[in-house]
């Protein structure tokens, strides 16, 4: 990588250009952490996200918290939603998903539910849960809720700005730092499999394709 390459992709615009040409499951190819519980999964088809986290810790339904967290959200952010392992309540539904496209957010991703499905859908913001529920955090002012705090997800330990992906086939967080260092060798992955696939289709012999 020439110094130029590298200086753009230290910038959170340049990197934020050079993932939306990633292919996400290359990154497994070459990574073994930072990948999310493959139960949180989109609720929208066909989505690809990537963004830095804005985060919240929701303990004991507090959806005051949610409120917060809404207000620290900026253009392109995506919201990180740890439920403390409840996985009953959903903190996101139609007004969450409303104010956070007013924001300016990339996505949303919540360790537990989501409700409103189809107003969720028609709003097009791409939000990943562990499914729907009708049960839904209450209006409370919970003492132990945090706003822009190292949280864990899906796995995941995740803090503020920490980048976040994620398509049909899951999420990852990566830091600036692990972002930067496997992207061009995943790029180069990417640019490698067509021609394999081709080759592939044509006939060759698999032994000399997928052992070497």
């Amino acid at each position: 990588m020439s110094q130029a390459s590298t200086a753009e992709l230290r910038s959170p615009a340049g990197l934020l250009a050079r993932l939306a040409e990633v292919s996400y499951p290359t990154i497994g190819h070459f990574l073994e952490d930072g990948f999310v519980d493959p139960a949180i999964q989109s609720l929208l088809d066909g989505v690809k996200v990537a963004g830095p986290a804005v985060t919240v810790r929701i303990v004991d339904n507090d959806a005051i918290a949610m409120n917060r967290a809404l207000l620290e959200l900026y253009p392109g952010a995506v919201l990180v939603i740890d439920m403390d392992g409840d996985h009953r309540h959903a903190p996101v539904g139609a007004v969450t998903a409303a104010a956070a496209k007013a924001r300016g957010a990339a996505g949303i991703v919540v360790d537990g539910r989501a409700t409103d499905l189809l107003e969720l859908r028609s709003t097009g913001l791409p939000v990943f849960a562990r499914g729907t529920s009708c049960l839904t955090t209450k209006r409370l002012h919970g003492k132990e809720s945090s706003v822009n705090v190292p949280v864990l997800f899906g796995g995941v330990e995740v803090h503020p700005g920490d980048w976040v992906l994620g398509d049909d086939n899951g999420v990852i967080v990566l830091t600036q730092e692990e972002a930067t260092a496997v992207l061009e060798r995943a790029l180069a992955s990417d640019a490698a499999e067509p021609e394999l696939l081709a080759r592939i289709a044509a006939g060759e012999p698999l032994e000399t394709l997928l052992v070497h």
